[in-house]
């Protein structure tokens, strides 16, 4: 079977929802359009305004996992934001508006663990989404890796969990993690694969609930010796990447 597409998905806003895509456009040394394009910086943030910072700076599914719940939907034309959960009624909001910042605040704190560090504000810088990595980076999953994982704990896994961009599907079970050094050609673009993603409580919730209730870190650990799923990769060669496109390694 010829791996291929089967999800793309962005975060327009880190840790708070993901979107479906049926195609994305990739240009050479970016991430994805509007992924990770915004963040929500807590109290305890240590940021310099205009650049890049590490995700302890910002709220995220490891220290709140209810957040793990959130779907978004953007309207690009308008920068404006939907965010949906199941414990919350939908917010609309601008989140480069200082005039929304309040109505998003009074909407996510419920979703925020009292005794952690409470989100204030929201970061963002022109050209450069808010990446785990501090290279813009596209992540990737294989389908097949997740199932299996499910499978040692004995749950059905959502790869949600996971908040990837590119979900593969055609591999065999745990391929993918022979390939940083290669180069993958997705669609008419080419990918560097950099390093292995190291998992994070994040991934424990469901991403249905917002609720811990599988230890796949735990799962990782005895199935491999590390905490490593997916992969992050660069872009070398833009293109276009739609639903169902091949993917393959290239010399």
């Amino acid at each position: 079977m010829t791996p291929s597409v089967a999800s793309l998905q962005r975060h327009p806003l880190k840790s708070h929802g993901r979107e479906a895509l049926a195609a994305v456009t990739l240009t050479r040394g970016q991430g994805i359009a509007w992924d990770r394009h915004w963040a929500v910086a807590h109290e305890a943030a240590r940021i310099v305004e205009g650049e890049w910072a590490p995700c302890q700076n910002f709220s995220r599914g490891s220290k709140a996992p209810a957040l793990m719940a959130i779907e978004a939907r953007l309207d690009e034309a308008r920068a404006e934001l939907t965010l949906s959960h199941p414990a919350r009624p939908d917010l609309t909001f601008r989140p480069d508006a200082a005039e929304d910042l309040g109505r998003f605040l009074d909407w996510v704190r419920p979703l925020c663990p009292a005794d952690r560090a409470q989100p204030v504000r929201i970061h963002s810088v022109p050209g450069r989404g808010m990446t785990d990595t501090d290279y813009p980076s596209v992540s990737i999953i294989s389908l097949a890796s997740n199932r299996a994982l499910g499978e040692h704990l004995g749950v059905d896994l959502s790869p949600l969990r996971w908040r990837a961009n590119i979900w593969l599907e055609g591999l065999a079970p745990w391929q993918e993690r022979g390939w940083v050094g290669r180069r993958l050609r997705i669609g008419t673009a080419v990918l560097e694969i950099v390093e292995p993603k190291v998992r994070c409580l994040a991934t424990t919730a469901n991403p249905r609930t917002g609720q811990r209730d599988a230890d796949t870190l735990r799962a990782l650990r005895a199935l491999h010796g590390d905490q490593d799923f997916g992969l992050y990769a660069r872009v070398l060669e833009g293109g276009t990447v739609e639903l169902g496109d091949g993917a393959e390694l290239v010399p």
